[in-house]
């Protein structure tokens, strides 16, 4: 390719330009790479001798390898050039029609800008027009426009004679005549229409007060209602061209129906006063399915059907009465019966058959699907009230109860008995009474304040129980120390027991189904310790009485003559003369302890060391003696009524065996056999016993001991009470209640 063919392929350059140089930056790295890569491939192709006769080949295709490359390489550039002057050219063509548009634009500039001067001169008489319209507007609404004035006062008389559709018809005259000339006046209000605005207000006003006096009017003046409600409903479809809030004066009527109905149950000044809460309640009762039996009668067919009357009616009520019963929930806490009453009218009359679940009402009246009338909070604030307000009255009456058995026992007259013979108090009755009645009504209401009331009664009972057991220690108390004898200390005992036996047995009332019987264990415990108690004063007292014959008891008197016994034995068995007044089991209890007592007290004198045989006769003698005094128990305890399996005496049988063996040698065996009949009893009780008999040597005592610990194990006995282990030995004990045993 000649020179001037290259200079013709290359671009222009614009004026002003500068020149990058004979060569780009890139060209010429990538021409240095190019002949790189050429060498790296000449001297791989002709490094051996005999590659070099093939270079006249490689010289031949690289030639026209080259040739190839120049002619696209042309093609290409060629291709470039003439896209370039095509473009030029577009672009010459494209500036001469932007300066056509410039002068375009430059034109119609002008003719606009003479078109606004025309215009600017031509306003004043458009004015003139709009002047004349009105003018003529005015010129034909003059006569309807006079009467404007006289047309408001009408409508305000109707009002005033509650003529509603009248006065509504009259109102919309003016209205429709305020907004002719409105229109023809451009948007201009005549100031003889301001009183348009307070008209249709007094209007709506009164449409108010007559759907709140919906129940009135529905039976006295129907038509009024009516009335209202036609006038509600037209204006509800009515529009207008001023930009006018609507009136919406049907969701006024609506507010209004509710509002009254509100007003006439759920005032405020009609909200009950403490204590009246059952009488306003009783009221409702009565008053709510009356009010829609009459929404349903009477005011339904006076309204629309959209309005769902009766619907509504029972939501305002039901609402209403929610309402009212949460501001009576913020007042100062209700008494037990205010919370009991409410608590059982909301849950169990409201919605029941008569009241909102009578079958009398159509399904529109159902408000089971709404909000409870109560909260779960506000059941459990009542609930809460309700019992704590309960245990005080019932702790109360407990306590009177308690005072009045309690002021008996100082009587000059033993207590009162049944026709049985018992002793007898209604106190225990009066207890599970009150209980019982709490609990039972409290099961009216709902299974949870049934069980808070059943809870709150064990409790109550539990402490009345205590209470019971601390008076009656004080009344011992008193009463051995001389302070305050009562005459008939035992008799008033034992009627305690009968007590504790009558509670005891009635105490299954409390227990409501469904509830664990392990709820009761406290209380059968509170008895029971009760009953113990009752019993250890009992025997106390019976101690004092048999102490100081059994300090004579054994001497040399007593193996001769029987009268330490016989004294005992009266004494014992005028102590239990009123014994026979006790119910069973509680009497075979008592007379089972004060046997053991007299014979726990015959052990104790045995074991104290005051006698010592100094013979055969006289160990003979002690033998006899106890045999005879077991008989003598045995017979007195059988006359009083106890069962003789029970009996402890035959204790003294067994020592009889111990003292009447003439071989000193076969103590052992002896004691063994005392051992398994008696598994309490130690080294020391056997010990004192063989002191007793006076001819038992150091090594037959050894022996006898030895075979205590050395002779087979006792079996266990079910139900073995303990005899020598109450009994201290060689060292005599004051006297004291039994520490352990049943009534222990």
């Amino acid at each position: 390719m000649d020179s001037a063919a290259k200079d013709e392929m290359q671009p222009a350059l614009l004026p002003g330009s500068s020149c990058p140089g004979p060569e780009w930056p890139e060209q010429e790295r990538a021409e240095r790479l190019a002949r790189g890569a050429a060498l790296k491939w000449a001297s791989g192709i002709f490094y051996r001798p005999e590659q070099l006769a093939r270079l006249s080949q490689y010289r031949s295709r690289e030639v026209q390898r080259t040739c190839s490359l120049e002619a696209r390489i042309k093609s290409v550039v060629q291709s470039y050039l003439e896209g370039v002057k095509t473009g030029m050219w577009q672009l010459a063509r494209a500036l001469e029609a932007v300066h056509g548009a410039r002068e375009a634009l430059g034109q119609a500039r002008g003719l606009l800008r003479g078109m606004a001067e025309a215009a600017q001169t031509l306003e004043p008489l458009r004015e003139r027009v709009a002047q004349h319209k009105q003018l003529q507007a005015l010129s034909q609404l003059l006569p309807r426009l006079r009467a404007v004035p006289a047309a408001v006062a009408h409508t305000q008389t109707l009002i005033g004679a509650q003529q509603l559709l009248e006065a509504y018809v009259s109102l919309r005259e003016l209205e429709q005549l305020r907004e002719e000339t409105w229109e023809a006046l451009g948007g201009l209000e005549l100031p003889i229409f301001e009183r348009l605005g307070p008209l249709a207000e007094a209007l709506g006003q009164a449409v108010e007060a007559a759907a709140g006096a919906a129940g009135k009017l529905a039976r006295e003046d129907p038509a009024l209602l009516v009335a209202a409600v036609r006038v509600a409903e037209v204006d509800a479809g009515c529009t207008t061209s001023l930009e006018q809030a609507p009136r919406d004066w049907r969701q006024r009527c609506l507010r209004a129906l509710q509002e009254g109905l509100e007003q006439i149950h759920f005032g405020t000044p009609l909200l009950p006063g403490p204590g009246a809460l059952e009488g306003w309640l009783e009221a409702l009762r009565v008053a709510l399915p009356a009010e829609l039996a009459a929404a349903e009668a009477l005011i339904a067919p006076c309204c629309p059907p959209h309005y769902k009357v009766v619907q509504l009616w029972a939501h305002t009520l039901h609402s209403g009465l929610r309402h009212c019963l949460q501001q009576l929930l913020e007042e100062p806490e209700l008494g037990a019966a205010d919370a009991f009453t409410l608590l059982h009218w909301a849950l169990h009359v409201y919605l029941g058959p008569e009241m909102m679940g009578s079958l009398e009402l159509g399904p529109e009246a159902d408000v089971s699907q709404l909000a409870p009338l109560l909260t779960l909070e506000n059941i459990e604030h009542l609930e809460t009230t309700f019992v704590a307000k309960v245990q005080a009255s019932v702790a109360q009456w407990l306590q009177k109860a308690l005072d009045g058995e309690v002021a008996e026992w100082s009587r000059e007259q033993e207590p009162d008995t049944d026709t049985s013979g018992f002793y007898h108090s209604p106190m225990p009755a009066i207890v599970l009474q009150i209980l019982e009645e709490n609990i039972r009504v409290a099961s009216r209401v709902s299974e949870s304040l049934q069980q808070r009331v059943h809870g709150m009664a064990l409790s109550e009972l539990g402490a009345f129980l205590r209470s019971f057991s601390d008076a009656l220690i004080r009344f011992s108390r008193d009463h051995l120390r001389g302070e305050a004898m009562a005459p008939h200390y035992v008799p008033y005992l034992l009627a305690s027991l009968n007590h504790q036996s009558a509670l005891s047995s009635s105490v299954s009332v409390l227990q409501p189904d469904g509830v664990a019987s392990g709820a009761m264990a406290p209380v059968e415990a509170a008895l029971d310790e009760l009953q113990r108690r009752i019993c250890r004063l009992v025997l106390e007292a019976l101690l004092v009485e048999l102490q100081p014959l059994f300090e004579a008891l054994p001497s040399r008197q007593w193996l001769s003559s029987s009268e330490v016994l016989d004294d005992a034995c009266e004494r014992t068995a005028r102590f239990c003369q009123d014994f026979w007044r006790v119910r069973n089991p509680a009497v075979q209890l008592l007379l089972a302890e004060a046997e053991r007592t007299v014979v726990l007290q015959y052990l104790r004198a045995l074991m104290q060391g005051r006698l010592v045989c100094r013979g055969a006769d006289e160990r003979t003698q002690a033998a006899e003696r106890l045999r005879h005094d077991a008989a003598q128990l045995r017979e007195l305890f059988l006359g009083l009524g106890l069962e003789e399996s029970v009996q402890c005496a035959p204790v003294l049988l067994a020592l009889r065996e111990l003292l009447n063996l003439r071989d000193p040698t076969l103590l052992g065996l002896e004691v063994a056999g005392l051992r398994q009949q008696f598994p309490d009893v130690s080294e020391d009780h056997v010990s004192a016993l063989l002191d007793l008999r006076g001819d038992v040597s150091r090594e037959q005592r050894l022996a006898a001991l030895s075979s205590l610990q050395a002779g087979p194990q006792p079996s266990p006995a079910v139900g073995r009470r303990a005899l020598f282990s109450l009994v201290p030995a060689p060292t005599p004990a004051p006297s004291s209640c039994l520490p352990s045993g049943p009534c222990a």
